[in-house]
């Protein structure tokens, strides 16, 4: 019924009506060129924050495992300093004669003049056996 009752109705022609339509179109098309100008600036705004969300969560995994690579080569540092030590006591140890003598006994069974030796087992190999 609508599109019957445009059809009877007449429009004006003037020059007013005529500018009227034109800004009307002008303005139509202003706000689609602003909605087109808006989702393009959302779509670029979201590939970026895209971007950096995924290269800031893969230097934050990166960054965590070169602390955790960081702590155990600490750790094993630390390890090698302290075996490094007793090397060191060892081999100030090894250069002296009485120590020495004292290791030849008790390791390969030596004994000095008039010395007996006597074996005594350990204690796990005294469980062991009863």
């Amino acid at each position: 019924m609508s599109s019957a009752k445009e059809k009877n109705i007449a429009k004006i022609q003037s020059t007013f009506v005529h500018q009227q339509e034109i800004a009307e179109i002008a303005s139509a098309r202003k706000k689609k060129l602003l909605f087109r100008r808006l989702f393009l600036f959302l779509v670029f705004a979201s590939v970026m924050s895209y971007l950096m969300i995924t290269s800031f969560i893969s230097q934050s995994s990166t960054l965590d495992k070169k602390i955790e690579q960081k702590r155990q080569l600490d750790h094993q540092l630390s390890e090698l300093k302290k075996q490094q030590e007793i090397l060191k006591e060892d081999i100030v140890k090894l250069n002296d004669d009485e120590y020495l003598a004292k290791l030849a006994r008790k390791e390969y069974f030596f004994s000095e003049n008039g010395e007996i030796i006597f074996n005594i087992p350990e204690e796990k190999t005294r469980k062991n056996t009863n």
